[in-house]
Parts: C-alpha cells; structure tokens; sequence
C-alpha cells in the first residue's frame, strides 16, 4: 500500500512540474496542493529547498514580487527566471 504524499513531497511534486520560463505563484501551489489557505507553509518548505531538481525559484508572490531565494537572494533569482524566459 502506498503512504500517503506529505505536505513537503506535495509541494516539492508541483514545484518540479512548473515549466521553464514560467511562474506560479505560492498561493497557487498552495490550491494545487488542496491547501489554499497554506501560501505561507508553502513558502517556507522551499525556504529549506536546496535540490536543484526542484526549481523553487519559479515560484513568486502573488503581488508579483520575488519573494525569498536561498540559493543567491532575490536578485539571483531574477537573474534565473530571466534567462528562463519568463515574463516577470
């Protein structure tokens, strides 16, 4: 039988299937997940985030700003998202 998904693996599971050159944002991960109300728990998992097969940087905040980054700031992440191509 298998064990049930927990929140991190959730989180880590969306994450990894957001597209180069796109966003979402915590809020909309958070819904993905079926916990709508969880923007923040979400954005506190990928502050612990160090796989780089988990593209953590794609994910911003709902107002359009960066948010957190723990791989080089805010700046860093910028950088990334533009080379991605994403429209930011």
């Amino acid at each position: 039988m298998k064990q049930p998904i927990t929140f991190k693996e959730a989180v880590y599971d969306v994450v990894a299937k957001i597209p180069k050159g796109n966003v979402m944002t915590y809020k909309e991960v958070a819904i993905k997940i079926g916990k709508p109300n969880a923007s923040r728990a979400v954005g506190t998992v990928l502050s612990k985030n160090f796989n780089p097969d988990i593209p953590c940087h794609r994910v911003i905040r709902a107002d359009g700003k960066m948010g957190g980054y723990n791989r080089g700031g805010i700046t860093s992440k910028r950088t990334i998202l533009e080379e991605e191509g994403a429209n930011i």
